[in-house]
Formats: structure tokens, C-alpha cells, sequence
């Protein structure tokens, strides 16, 4: 599409040849980089749709202080890559969470969730069995008007007492 090139055979030899000379990455099959690359992105490109969340977004919004390397998203499979020494952990969840985007943020190439949508999207998956050290970041009525978009009344019930929430 960048090239305008209509002749796929000379489009991977093109390839193959800045692969080999340096100039660009395959980290994966079909996926090309300049040398360095946003980890974000390569998780958002790995498995379409996915977006970044869970320990990822939790770690760096200060509600989870356990550190953790590994780029966590929500996707429509189970897998874990590892690219470049970096895991990439992808979480099954339910389709019917994608028809609403609120609570995710597109930037550029990269989706990621919110601080409140990750939170949601941890007890969601893990059943409640996640220990979160700091939830004063959280933002209670964005959490509460994100809340419906799960249709869970166990999930509710989890997190109305864990936030104190009415």
C-alpha cells in the first residue's frame, strides 16, 4: 500500500533485501518495523482487534506495584508472544465488550485502556482473584458508567465492594 507496488513477488523480494541490509525488522511473519518500535503498537498489530490493558495499564497507573515486563492486552484469543525478548500476553473476552469503545483511548496505531477499563477488565477475567495494592487512582464514576457495558451482576457485586461504591 506505502509503495504502490502491484507486484507482490517484487514487494517481498524489496523486503527480504532492507530486512537483510539493516534498514528495517521482521520480528514476526508479515510484520515489518524500523529498528526501534513502540511495544504498544507491535501489541495492538500482533492480533487485530486487541488493546492494551490489565497489569500493563494497572502497573503504570500506580494501582498495581508488582512489575511486570510482559505487555498485557484484551483480544479476541489466548496467546502469549514473545518478540524481541519482550512477552506479549493476549486475554480472551467475551465479543460482545467490543461494541463500546468507551473506556479505550486511541492513540495513533495504539489502542489502550483506560486506568478504570483495565481495572474492570482484570476482575472480569480473573474471576476476582486479583489483589490490587492502590485503588485511590480510580476514577468511581467513571468505573460506575462502565460498569453496564459488562452486563455482570457477580461483576457488579465484586466491585461495589471492592471500591465502597454504592
Amino acid at each position: 500500500m506505502l509503495t504502490e507496488c502491484e507486484d507482490s513477488q517484487k514487494l517481498t523480494k524489496s523486503l527480504h533485501y532492507y530486512v537483510k541490509g539493516g534498514k528495517i525488522r521482521n520480528p514476526r511473519r508479515g510484520i515489518y518495523t524500523k529498528a526501534t518500535y513502540d511495544e504498544k503498537e507491535m501489541a495492538c498489530s500482533l492480533f487485530r482487534p486487541a488493546y492494551v490493558s490489565l497489569e500493563y495499564v494497572l502497573q503504570r497507573s500506580g494501582i498495581v506495584f508488582q512489575y511486570d515486563d510482559a505487555v498485557t492486552c484484551v483480544s479476541y484469543l489466548n496467546r502469549i508472544v514473545e518478540i524481541d525478548d519482550k512477552a506479549y500476553l493476549f486475554r480472551i473476552i467475551n465479543p460482545e465488550l467490543w461494541i463500546g469503545m468507551d473506556g479505550i483511548v486511541q492513540q495513533d496505531n495504539i489502542l489502550i485502556a483506560t486506568p478504570e477499563r483495565a481495572f474492570l477488565d482484570m476482575v472480569y477475567l480473573s474471576a476476582g482473584n486479583c489483589y490490587f495494592d492502590n485503588l485511590h487512582p480510580l476514577n468511581k464514576i467513571k468505573v460506575k458508567q462502565l460498569l453496564p457495558l459488562y452486563q455482570s451482576k457477580v461483576l457488579t457485586k465484586r466491585v461495589t465492594e471492592l471500591l465502597n461504591i454504592k
